[in-house]
C-alpha cells in the first residue's frame, strides 16, 4: 500500500510539473483584407507541437515552454513568427501577408522545381484550392470535379466509372492541359492524357491545388495550352500529429485513412505515412471498384544549407466501367414510362451469381521521388528531383465473332442499343433490365463449341474460340474477356539553378525524361472455353493456341512476360528539355519575367506482331521550344493590371508520328503552333476581392487522331489522323469573393467563351495493320463551335457560419453552350453547308454541405462534414459524341430508325447524363 502512496505521489508530481509547464496561447489568424483564414498551420518553433485554426481563424496551443516562438504559415501567404511568453498567451489578432506558397508547411519537396503563382506578382490568370477544402468537399467526386468551381473548367465524370473523369480547361481537354504533381509532369508521355483513375488517392494526399490558365507559370515546356494544374502533395510534414478519418457514401461507398506526421527531431529527421482503402458499388449500373492508396515519405534536413526528403506513393485500384454508347432513347426505354435511367450500363450483368462486367479497369502506378534542396549561399540555390514511376495495368473488353452468333451478340455496333436489340441480337442473353445474363454466354460458348482437332496435338479435345479462324473445330462465335494491357515505365529529373538579387531573379533549367510504354492484349477470361485461337501475330503463319489467363487486378501479374493475343508493340519517347528565366521584382509596384524554353523529343516504335520486316522502327527526333513573359503592376494596395504573351511550338502526339498503328513515320508531321495573348485586373478590398482575365489562344497545326472501327464501311479497324487544324480560344473570366459580415462568406465566378474552329481539316484514314491500304476524309469544320466543354460557366457559393464551430454552404453551378464532340466516322462535317456541333441542354446543379468540429482541450478535433451533390436530383446531358438534329433522316448520318425528342434533342443521339443526387458523410480526427 505504501508503495502505491508513493508511485501515486510520483505520478501526480510529473502531472503537475507538465501542466505547470505547458502554457496555452491563443490568438486568431486572419489575412491582409482582416478575414480568418481557416487551416493556418500554428506550429511550436524547435518542436513538433502544432495546430490549426478553427474555421473563424482561432486557434489554442498548448506550448511545451513558458516563452517561445511560434511559426504561422497558410497556403498563399507569407509565413511570419510571433514570440509568446508567459505574460503573453493571448496574441490577438495576427495578419498573415499574401505572397507565400502551397510549401510553407512542407519540409522539402523540390521548392525549385514547383512553379506556383503568386498573387499581384506573378502575371497568370490562376485558382487555388487549400487542402481544407479538398479534405472537405471533395467527398465521393471525382478529383479533378473540386476545379469546377474556377473559371473556364469543365469536369464530368464522363461514362461513370470511378476514376474514369476527365477535365476541360478553356476548351482544352486534358491532353493539352497539363497536369504537374510536385513539379513532375504527369500526362501520358505518348498521348498526353491523364488516367484520373491511377491518381485516385490525391484527394488524401494533396496538400493543394493551384489551376493556372493559359500558358502558365511551369518552366517546363509541357502541354499548358489550356492551362496547368498544379498539384503539391504530402511531404514530411514539420508538425507532429496525425489522422483518422472515415467516410460513407451513396451506393455502398466506404472509405477510410489513417495518416500519421512524426515531426522535425533535433537531428532535422522526419517521416509521414498513410494508407487508404476505399470501395463502393457505384452509382451507375454494374461500376463495383475497390481500392488503396498509400505514401510514405522521409525527410532529412542536416543544417539550413540542405535538405533532402523521398516519397513513395501511388493508388492501386480495379473498377468496373461503361464503355458502351447509349443513346437517349437508350436511357428511355430502361427507365420506365420514358423516365431517364441514368443508371443504365450495357456492358454488366451476373456470373454465378455475382457482378459480371466486361468492362473492367485495373491499374497500379507508384511514383518513386528524391528531392534535393541546396542553399549554396544567401543568393545561389540548387533544386533537383529524381523520379521513378512504374505503371502496370489495362483495361477488359469483348473479343471473339461474338457478332457471328445472334445469341451472344449483346454489344451494338455502329447502332444503339434500341435498334440492336431491335434486330433481335443478343435477346437471349439480355434481361429485362438490360443487364446480361453471362452464364447464358458460358453455356453457349460451351455448347456451340466443337473439340479440336488440328495440331498440335495438346490442345486436342480443347474447346477453342477465335475471333475469326474457323477451321479444325475452332469456334469464331464466342464471347471470351480480353485485357488490353498499357503498362510503362517512366524515369525523370529536374533540376533548377537560381540565383536571386535584391531585384532580379535568375534560373537555368534542366528536365529529362525516359519513357517506354508496353501495349499488348492478354486472355482475362475465358468465359467456358479451354483456349484462344490467335492470328494476331503475323510472325507466326499458322497462328498460336494460348490458354493462360491472368487476373484483372492491380496486384497480380499483368502478362508483361505471358503469352499475348491480337497485338503487341512498345513506345519509346525521350525527353531533353532546357530552360531560362529572367525575372524582375521591386517587391512593391513592378514585377516583369521572361522564360525561353528548348525542348528535343525523340520516338520510335517497336511491333513484335504486325510487322515482320520492320520490328523496331528508325527515330524520329523533333524540336519545340516556347517564349513566353508578361509583367504585372500595382496600382496601389487594392489595384493591379497584368499581362501575358506567348509562343509555344509543341511536338506532336506518337500516334501522329506513327499512324495507323504501324512503324511507318509520318515524314510530313510538324509542330503544332500556340500562340496566346492575355489581360488581367484584380482588385482587393477590405472584405471583397476581384480577378478579372480575357484571354486569346490561337492554336494552328493541330494534328487529331481518332480511331474507329469501320474503315469506309468495309467493318474494319481504321485510324484517321487530321492535320493542320486550327482553332481559336476567346473569353473574360471573372472570380471573386465578397464578406458581407463577419459569419457570411460569397464565392462567385463566370466565364464566357468563344471557342470555335477556324479552317476545314483534311485527314488520311489508314487501316490498321494494312498501312498501304489508305484513304482521305475532309471534315469541314470551319467556324464550327468546339465541343466536349461548356463555353458558357458560373458558380456562386455561399459559406454561412451558423455558430461555433458549425458551418453550412450552399453551391450553385450553371453551365451553357455545350456542343457535342465529333469523331472520324461522324458525318455531320462531310459537306460544307453542315449544321455543326450539336448544342445541348444548358442546365443548373445545386450542392449543400453542413461542417461540424469538436475542439478538445488537448488540441486534437473532431469534425464532421455531410455533401450532399445534386441536390434537387436534375436530370442533365453532360457531354455528347453525336450530332444528330431532329427531323434528320439522312442515311448517311445514323442507321438507326424511329427517333423521338427530350428536351429539344433528338433521342438517337449518344450521350452521358450526369449523376443523381449523390452524398457521402464524414468523420475526420486529428490529433
Amino acid at each position: 500500500m505504501k508503495n502505491f502512496k508513493n508511485l501515486l505521489f510520483i505520478a501526480l508530481f510529473f502531472i503537475t510539473a507538465t501542466v505547470i509547464g505547458q502554457t496555452t496561447i491563443s490568438g486568431v489568424i486572419v489575412d491582409e483584407s482582416n478575414q480568418p483564414l481557416p487551416g493556418a498551420s500554428i506550429l511550436e518553433k524547435g518542436t513538433a507541437n502544432g495546430t490549426e485554426t478553427n474555421f473563424d481563424g482561432k486557434f489554442t496551443l498548448n506550448a511545451k515552454s513558458k516563452s517561445g516562438v511560434l511559426v504561422i504559415s497558410y497556403i498563399g501567404y507569407k509565413s511570419r513568427e510571433v514570440a509568446f511568453s508567459s505574460s503573453k498567451t493571448n496574441l490577438g489578432t495576427i495578419s498573415l501577408e499574401v505572397g507565400g506558397n502551397l510549401l510553407d508547411e512542407i519540409v522539402v519537396v523540390g521548392k525549385g522545381v514547383i512553379d506556383l503563382v503568386q498573387e499581384r506578382k506573378t502575371p497568370v490568370a490562376a485558382s487555388t484550392i487549400k487542402a481544407t477544402e479538398i479534405q472537405t468537399k471533395l467527398g465521393n467526386l471525382e478529383f479533378p470535379e473540386i476545379l469546377n468551381t474556377t473559371p473556364s473548367v469543365y469536369a464530368t465524370k464522363t461514362s461513370g466509372g470511378y476514376g474514369d473523369s476527365r477535365i476541360n480547361v478553356r476548351g482544352f481537354n486534358q491532353s493539352n492541359t497539363a497536369v504537374i504533381i510536385n513539379g513532375q509532369p504527369v500526362n501520358d508521355m505518348e498521348n498526353g492524357w491523364v488516367y484520373w483513375s491511377n491518381w485516385q488517392g490525391l484527394s488524401d494526399v494533396a496538400s493543394g491545388i493551384q489551376i493556372q490558365r493559359g500558358l502558365g507559370a511551369s518552366k517546363l515546356a509541357v502541354p499548358s495550352v489550356g492551362g496547368t494544374i498544379t498539384i503539391v502533395t504530402k511531404s514530411t510534414d514539420k508538425k507532429e500529429g496525425g489522422t483518422l478519418s472515415s467516410s460513407v457514401g451513396n451506393d455502398g461507398y466506404i472509405k477510410n485513412t489513417i495518416a500519421y506526421n512524426s515531426g522535425l527531431n533535433e537531428n532535422g529527421w522526419a517521416a509521414s505515412i498513410l494508407l487508404g482503402t476505399w470501395q463502393g458499388d457505384g452509382y451507375v449500373d454494374g461500376t463495383q471498384g475497390k481500392g488503396t492508396t498509400y505514401l510514405v515519405s522521409l525527410g532529412y534536413k542536416p543544417s539550413d544549407v540542405h535538405a533532402f526528403n523521398f516519397t513513395f506513393t501511388g493508388a492501386a485500384q480495379w473498377h468496373h466501367q461503361r464503355g458502351t454508347r447509349l443513346s437517349i432513347r437508350d436511357f428511355q426505354n430502361f427507365g420506365g414510362d420514358d423516365e431517364i435511367n441514368r443508371r443504365l450500363n450495357a456492358d454488366w450483368g451476373t456470373l454465378n451469381g455475382e457482378e459480371y462486367n466486361i468492362r473492367r479497369n485495373f491499374y497500379n502506378k507508384p511514383i518513386g521521388t528524391l528531392n534535393w534542396d541546396w542553399n549554396i549561399n544567401d543568393k545561389l540555390s540548387l533544386s533537383t528531383s529524381v523520379y521513378g514511376s512504374w505503371g502496370r495495368g489495362g483495361g477488359t473488353g469483348a473479343r471473339g465473332g461474338n457478332f457471328r452468333n445472334r445469341n451472344i451478340n449483346v454489344f451494338p455496333f455502329n447502332m444503339d442499343l434500341t435498334e440492336h436489340l431491335d434486330r433481335g441480337n443478343g435477346v437471349a442473353s439480355r434481361n429485362a433490365d438490360g443487364s446480361i445474363n453471362y452464364d447464358n454466354i458460358v453455356s453457349i460458348n460451351r455448347s456451340t463449341t466443337s473439340p479440336y482437332t488440328g495440331a498440335p496435338s495438346n490442345y486436342q479435345g480443347m474447346l477453342i474460340g477465335s475471333n475469326g479462324f474457323n477451321s479444325n473445330g475452332v469456334n469464331r462465335a464466342v464471347l471470351i474477356r480480353r485485357a488490353s494491357m498499357n503498362s510503362h515505365n517512366w524515369y525523370g529529373a529536374i533540376s533548377n539553378l537560381k540565383y536571386e538579387s535584391d531585384k532580379w531573379t535568375y534560373s537555368l533549367g534542366l528536365d529529362l525524361r525516359s519513357y517506354e510504354g508496353f501495349h499488348y492484349r492478354v486472355l482475362n477470361d475465358l468465359l467456358g472455353l479451354d483456349g484462344y485461337y490467335s492470328t494476331g501475330n503475323r510472325n507466326l503463319v499458322n497462328g498460336m493456341i494460348q490458354t493462360e489467363t491472368i487476373t484483372a487486378s492491380p496486384f497480380n501479374d499483368t502478362g508483361l512476360s505471358s503469352d499475348k493475343i491480337d497485338y503487341y508493340n512498345v513506345g519509346e519517347v525521350n525527353w531533353q528539355g532546357y530552360n531560362g528565366m529572367i525575372e524582375y521584382n521591386d517587391e512593391d509596384k513592378l514585377s516583369a519575367v521572361l522564360q525561353l524554353g528548348l525542348s528535343n523529343q525523340s520516338y520510335r516504335r517497336i511491333d513484335y506482331f504486325d510487322q515482320p520486316n520492320n520490328v523496331t522502327s528508325d527515330k524520329k527526333s523533333m524540336t519545340g521550344g516556347y517564349v513566353k513573359g508578361g509583367s504585372n503592376y500595382n496600382i496601389n494596395d487594392k489595384h493591379n493590371v497584368f499581362f501575358n504573351a506567348g509562343v509555344i511550338k509543341r511536338q506532336p502526339m506518337f500516334d501522329a508520328v506513327f499512324p495507323g498503328f504501324s512503324n511507318n513515320i509520318n515524314q510530313d508531321v510538324k509542330n503544332e503552333t500556340i500562340t496566346s495573348f492575355e489581360l488581367g485586373y484584380g482588385f482587393k478590398g477590405t472584405n471583397s476581392n476581384l480577378t478579372v482575365n480575357l484571354y486569346n489562344t490561337v492554336w494552328g497545326d493541330r494534328v487529331v487522331s481518332r480511331n474507329f472501327n469501320d474503315f469506309f464501311g468495309a467493318n474494319l479497324d481504321g485510324s484517321a489522323v487530321f492535320e493542320n487544324v486550327k482553332q481559336l480560344h476567346q473569353g473574360i473570366e471573372i472570380e471573386g469573393y465578397f464578406k458581407p459580415f463577419d459569419k457570411l462568406k460569397v464565392n462567385a465566378m463566370v466565364s464566357l467563351g468563344n471557342w470555335r474552329y477556324k479552317e476545314d481539316a483534311l485527314g488520311t484514314i489508314t487501316e490498321v495493320g494494312n498501312p498501304a491500304n489508305t484513304g482521305t476524309k475532309t471534315l469541314y469544320l470551319k467556324d464550327a463551335k468546339i465541343g466536349d466543354a461548356a463555353q458558357t460557366t458560373a458558380f456562386l457559393n455561399l459559406d454561412y457560419a451558423a455558430f461555433e464551430n458549425f458551418n453550412i454552404d450552399l453551391g450553385w453551378r450553371y453551365a451553357a453552350n455545350l456542343y457535342s464532340d465529333f469523331s472520324a466516322i461522324d458525318t455531320t462535317f462531310d459537306t460544307p453547308n453542315n449544321r455543326g456541333a450539336l448544342e445541348l441542354p444548358s442546365y443548373q446543379l445545386v450542392d449543400l454541405g453542413l461542417g461540424y468540429k469538436l475542439e478538445f482541450k488537448n488540441q486534437n478535433s473532431l469534425k464532421f462534414r455531410l455533401n450532399v451533390n445534386n441536390l434537387f436530383d436534375t436530370v442533365y446531358i453532360s457531354e455528347a459524341s453525336t450530332s444528330i438534329f431532329v427531323g434528320d433522316t439522312s442515311p448517311t448520318v445514323t442507321n438507326q430508325t424511329g427517333s423521338g425528342v427530350w428536351n429539344g434533342i433528338d433521342t438517337r443521339n449518344n450521350v452521358w447524363f450526369g449523376f443523381g443526387r449523390t452524398w457521402n458523410l464524414s468523420i475526420r480526427y486529428n490529433f
